[in-house]
C-alpha cells in the first residue's frame, strides 16, 4: 500500500508540474502580448519620422529622435498647466467620489433601513437609463452655471451607479451585522460605525473602485470638450486630443502647411511618431497609480463571488 501511495503521489506531482508549466507559459505569453504593444509605442515615439514612414514601426528605432516630444513640448507651459488640472481633478475627484458613493451604498446595504429598496431601485434605474446629452449639458451650464469651472470636470462622475452597487454588495456580504450591533450596544453612533468600522473593513473594494475612478478621471477628455472654453482649464487628455486635431488639419491643408514652411523652412510635421508620443505622455503618470491599489485589487474585484 505504501508503494502504491508513493507512486500515486509521484504521478500527481508530475501532472501538477506539467500543468503548472503550461499555465505559467500561457500567462508569460499573455503578458508579452500585453506588454509588447506598449514597448512598440514607446520605441516608435523615439524614432525618426521619415524612417517610420518609409520602413514602418520597429521595436528598435533605426534612428533615435525626440522630434515628436519636441513638437509636443514646444508649448510646455500649457502642457504643465493641463497636467496640473488633470492631477487635481483625478486626486480630488476620486476622493470625493469614493466618499459620496460609499455614503450612498452604506444605507442601502443595511437590512434595517426601511427605504433601502426604493433607493436601490433609483440607482439601478439610472444605470439603465439616462436623460440624454442635451438635458445633461443644460443642467450643468444653465442650471448649475458650472461652465468653465474646474468642478464641472469632477461633479458628473461623483456618483457612478455600477460602482455604488459594487460597494453595496461588499458592505452587505463582508461587513458582519453582529459587529455593528455590538458597536451600537457599546454606544457608537452611525457615523462612528461607518467611519471606524465599515470603511476600514472595506479597503479592498474602496481601492478597486478608487482605481476605476482614477482611470475614469485621468482618461476623460469629453467633459473638457463639452464645458471648457479656457485653455487654462483643459485636461491633459483633451490637450493631446487638440494637438492631434491640429496635426490632422495641417496634414490635410497644404496651404496652412506651406505658410508654416515659409516661416520655418526646417519645420517637419511629425504624424506617426507624435501620435505615439501623445499616448506615452497621456498614460505615463497613471501607470504609477496601479501599484498602490494592486494589493487590494483582486480581492475587491471578486467581491460577492464567494459568500463565507
Amino acid at each position: 500500500m505504501a508503494t502504491v501511495s508513493a507512486k500515486r503521489s509521484k504521478n500527481v506531482n508530475e501532472i501538477s508540474s506539467i500543468s503548472n508549466f503550461f499555465i505559467n507559459g500561457f500567462f508569460w505569453i499573455y503578458t508579452a502580448i500585453c506588454v509588447l504593444p506598449l514597448i512598440l509605442v514607446i520605441m516608435v515615439s523615439f524614432s525618426d519620422e521619415k524612417l517610420v514612414l518609409i520602413n514602418g514601426y520597429k521595436f528598435w528605432p533605426e534612428k533615435f529622435s525626440t522630434g515628436a516630444y519636441d513638437f509636443l513640448i514646444s508649448d510646455w507651459v500649457s502642457i504643465v498647466r493641463s497636467y496640473g488640472v488633470s492631477i487635481f481633478v483625478t486626486v480630488v475627484g476620486t476622493l470625493i467620489a469614493l466618499l459620496t458613493m460609499a455614503l450612498y451604498a452604506y444605507p442601502i446595504s443595511r437590512q434595517d433601513f426601511k427605504h433601502r429598496k426604493i433607493f436601490s431601485f433609483i440607482m439601478f434605474f439610472t444605470l439603465l437609463f439616462n436623460s440624454g446629452l442635451v438635458p445633461f449639458y443644460l443642467l450643468y451650464t444653465q442650471g448649475f452655471h458650472l461652465r468653465d469651472t474646474i468642478w464641472v470636470l469632477m461633479i458628473p462622475y461623483f456618483v457612478q451607479p455600477f460602482y455604488v452597487l459594487i460597494l453595496r454588495t461588499f458592505f452587505t456580504n463582508s461587513v458582519p451585522p453582529a459587529l455593528m450591533e455590538s458597536a451600537k450596544i457599546d454606544g457608537a453612533g452611525e457615523w462612528r460605525i461607518f467611519l471606524q468600522i465599515v470603511l476600514p473593513l472595506s479597503l479592498p473594494v474602496l481601492a478597486t473602485v478608487g482605481l476605476f475612478c482614477t482611470l475614469l478621471y485621468w482618461n476623460d477628455w469629453f467633459m473638457s470638450l463639452l464645458f471648457i472654453n479656457q485653455d487654462s482649464l483643459v485636461s491633459i487628455q483633451f490637450k493631446m486630443y487638440k494637438a492631434l486635431l491640429d496635426i490632422t488639419f495641417l496634414s490635410a491643408n497644404s496651404t496652412a502647411y506651406s505658410a508654416i514652411l515659409a516661416q520655418n523652412p526646417d519645420f517637419q510635421l511629425p504624424t506617426e511618431t507624435v501620435t505615439m508620443a501623445m499616448a506615452v505622455v497621456g498614460i505615463g503618470p497613471i501607470v504609477f497609480a496601479y501599484p498602490f491599489f494592486q494589493r487590494f485589487f483582486v480581492k475587491g474585484l471578486t467581491v460577492g463571488a464567494v459568500k463565507g
